[in-house]
């Protein structure tokens, strides 16, 4: 039985010189991986100590929240340098609502968050200073910054005067 090949994994007859190559070949492989795995870490950044070791900052070096502070509200630096007539509600003008969905990145949802607001016309719009897309962008919620990036005073100014075609020539094709 000493020459017979000897069987590997359900009876496949494999001689000693093909297990040995399997076995170096598995051994290479893992010495690969964590060559690779060994390299792909982050050196410490910082300072570190004459070991070498990271030093960790102390906790006192850091300014946590106390637990009775709340947190500070989104947009509450931008509330706290304008004036309370600027953040007192736009008032509800007489008249239709216009239909605000023909602006463009204004669709149902938002134009309901509006008209929460007190905003329901395209001449409201068309007016607001930086101060009333301030005031605005803070109670809009999921469509925060949406004002200034769809330029939602501009296409209002065109749709206040009636001007559809210059309206059309900057924004394209009016809304339904």
């Amino acid at each position: 039985m000493a020459n017979s090949p000897q069987t590997f994994l359900s009876g496949i007859p494999m001689s000693t010189s093909t297990l040995l190559i399997i076995g170096a070949a598995v051994l290479l492989l893992a010495l690969v991986l964590l060559v690779l795995a060994r390299s792909g870490r982050k050196p410490i950044e910082g300072p570190a100590d004459e070991d070498g070791m990271a030093m960790v900052r102390p906790a006192t070096a850091f300014a946590p929240l106390l637990p009775d502070e709340p947190l500070p509200e989104a947009g509450a630096a931008l509330a706290a340098t304008l004036s309370p007539a600027e953040l007192a509600p736009a008032p509800v003008p007489a008249g239709p609502p216009d239909p605000l969905t023909r602006m463009k990145g204004l669709g149902p949802k938002a134009q309901a968050t509006l008209a929460g607001l007190g905003v329901t016309r395209y001449d409201q719009i068309a007016a607001w200073s930086d101060g009333d897309i301030a005031r605005i962008d803070t109670g809009m919620g999921a469509f925060k910054g949406r004002i200034v990036r769809d330029r939602w005073v501009e296409q209002a100014r065109y749709l206040a005067a009636g001007d559809v075609a210059g309206f059309e020539a900057v924004f394209g094709k009016l809304g339904s």
